[in-house]
């Protein structure tokens, strides 16, 4: 038989006091937990619910500047995508496919114009008869001069001739040898030799004056059918449809062989050496933007910064479109109707009182927040001022420091206090 170790055991008188101290213990122990539950039961009266914390998101109000912003969706598109139009009616012949790269001034189309074709015709053969007519004007008016120089040279002759005459009246009437009346009709007939002369001269320069105003009306009539001419060629020359820009072709309104009316479109040439943003802007931002404003666009290889270009004058849809031109130099490995986020930058607001954006905003309508005091969340009444995409500004109600309950108010059912279980 094993025997135990019973006989062994000893019994162990406790010391004085200890039973004191062990009931001591159980009493605190025992009042602490009443003023905990005292404590818990107040604050269960005093709010209307119970949220676990790990449901929320609580944000310190702080100041700060304020950025106002707002996102915005986008697409790449091309900042010069020009489209070509027919001149005239005609018939096209195309020299390019849909999707065809070209350099500038390649050959895209020619069109095919009988009008326009006959009617340069007609205008060639104008300024050429004029022309000739002109040199023919010169002709004549070199004819005229010289007969009308003949004129006056001849009456000079005669001029010369009776003045001769008088002189050698005047030597031998002296005298007396010549009658005195033949005299006088000498000196008569210097005199009017004199007048012929002078007319004549006076007719030469007229003939002059004349001839050189035919010869310029025929050579503004020259003019005139040579500003024809080359606006006929110009109409013509505008038949073979160049490109304006390298690029690619993007849409072929025409088939070929097609014959369209003027100003037809013909296709649409797509430049993509330059790509701006083109944003879709909320209607309530419509009157905060302004050419000029900054922007920031995020893209797959990173974000870049661009300005505000052009702003369309019309809604559709609730919302306005809006174009964002690079700064500096394009980004690299950009599509055409690449989709893209923005960030518009519209103020900046220094030192104000701001708290995180949350859910609160729209739950709440921007009226009411929640303010942590105490493990419990008090509707308190606000008012709000700028928001951006992160922060929203405080004018009244909070101060600096108060903890807001910005996310997860949507459980509190608009309860005037809520109890916050950590």
């Amino acid at each position: 038989m094993i025997r135990d170790t019973s006989h062994q055991d000893a019994v162990i008188a406790p010391r004085a006091g200890h039973k004191l101290k062990r009931r001591t213990l159980w009493i605190g122990g025992a009042a602490g937990i009443a003023v905990l539950f005292v404590a818990l039961l107040s604050t269960w009266r005093s709010s209307e619910a119970s949220v676990s914390g790990s449901r929320l998101r609580i944000a310190e109000v702080t100041r700060g500047t304020l950025v106002r912003d707002a996102s915005v969706n986008g697409r790449v598109v091309a900042a010069v995508s020009p489209t070509l139009y027919a001149k005239a009616p005609a018939t096209v012949n195309l020299k390019v496919a849909a999707g065809d790269t070209v350099k500038k001034d390649q050959v895209l189309a020619v069109l095919e114009s009988p009008d326009l074709s006959d009617a340069l015709k007609k205008e060639v053969s104008n300024y050429e008869q004029l022309k000739a007519e002109v040199e023919r004007q010169k002709i004549l008016a070199r004819k005229q001069k010289l007969l009308a120089q003949k004129d006056a040279d001849t009456a000079e002759i005669d001029r010369l001739s009776a003045q001769r005459t008088l002189e050698r009246y005047q030597s031998v009437g002296e005298l007396g040898i010549i009658a005195k009346i033949d005299f006088q009709k000498a000196k008569d007939a210097v005199q009017s030799a004199q007048i012929r002369a002078r007319h004549a001269a006076e007719a030469a320069t007229l003939e002059g004056d004349d001839v050189a105003l035919s010869i310029k009306t025929k050579a503004n009539e020259l003019e005139r059918a040579r500003l024809s001419m080359e606006e006929a060629q110009r109409r013509v020359d505008e038949l073979t449809v160049r490109a304006p820009v390298d690029g690619f072709i993007g849409t072929l309104n025409v088939q070929n062989r097609m014959v369209v009316a003027a100003n037809a479109p013909l296709m649409t040439l797509v430049d993509l050496s330059k790509l701006e943003v083109e944003i879709e802007v909320p209607e309530t931002y419509v009157n905060d933007l302004g050419i000029g404003m900054h922007a920031e666009v995020t893209l797959p290889s990173g974000s870049a910064t661009g300005t505000l270009s052009a702003l369309s004058p019309e809604v559709v849809k609730n919302m306005v479109l809006a174009r964002v031109r690079f700064d500096g130099e394009q980004p690299k490995g950009l599509r055409q109707s690449q989709r893209v986020t923005a960030r518009l930058l519209i103020e900046e607001k220094p030192n104000v009182l701001m708290v995180a954006r949350g859910p609160f905003v729209e739950s709440e309508g921007g009226r009411y927040a929640y303010v942590v005091r105490g493990g419990i969340a008090t509707r308190t009444p606000i008012q709000m001022g700028a928001t951006s995409i992160s922060a929203v500004e405080i004018l009244s109600g909070l101060k600096q420091g108060d903890k807001v309950v910005v996310a997860g108010t949507d459980a509190f059912n608009n309860a005037k206090n809520v109890s916050i279980n950590q």
